[in-house]
């Protein structure tokens, strides 16, 4: 065996947390992102790989209900934690309420920043329940669109919002 190969299979970590509430318990190297892991180890495609230097917002998960880039975060931060991607806000049957808005107000265009800005505005929205449209705007300040001007995402986030605030009375 190469030294190389020794020094790597000798640093390999196992991480054990959850992804849309299902077990996961992955052999990784410490200097691997989540990015990476979810999408070459965990098969989750929906999350995007965009600028990975956290500039786009593509990559956003929830940690534990936190909002998080995951080409900043190193996967070994998440053992223990539990990990949710925009799959995990929802199913085709029954959608998350912001899912279920983005395609009533016609919010998605390409779709590649949709993941990432639905689970940045969940966390955003568990947090700031009744948000005005600026502290929306702010919210989602880390994540680019190319395809909108945000007007259709800012109507969807307010639009859930409100729906949200009517089930939780």
């Amino acid at each position: 065996m190469s030294a190389s190969r020794m020094e790597e299979r000798v640093s390999q970590r196992t991480i054990s947390f959850t992804l849309n509430g299902q077990p996961m318990r992955l052999e990784i190297n410490p200097h691997e992102t989540l990015l990476h892991v979810l999408r070459e180890r965990a098969a989750a495609a929906e999350v995007k790989s965009g600028c990975e230097r956290g500039d786009c917002g593509a990559c956003a998960v929830l940690v534990d209900g936190r909002g998080v880039n995951s080409c900043l975060t190193l996967a070994v931060q998440v053992d223990g934690k539990a990990v949710t991607t925009v799959r995990g806000l929802g199913t085709p049957d029954a959608p998350h309420p912001l899912q279920a808005a983005f395609l009533e107000q016609g919010a998605a265009q390409c779709g590649f920043c949709i993941p990432g800005m639905l689970v940045t505005l969940q966390a955003f929205l568990s947090e700031r329940p009744a948000p005005t449209r600026a502290e929306i705007r702010e919210a989602i300040a880390g994540n680019l669109c190319r395809c909108t001007g945000y007007h259709k995402i800012l109507d969807a986030a307010e639009t859930a919002a409100r729906q949200m605030r009517a089930v939780q009375a």
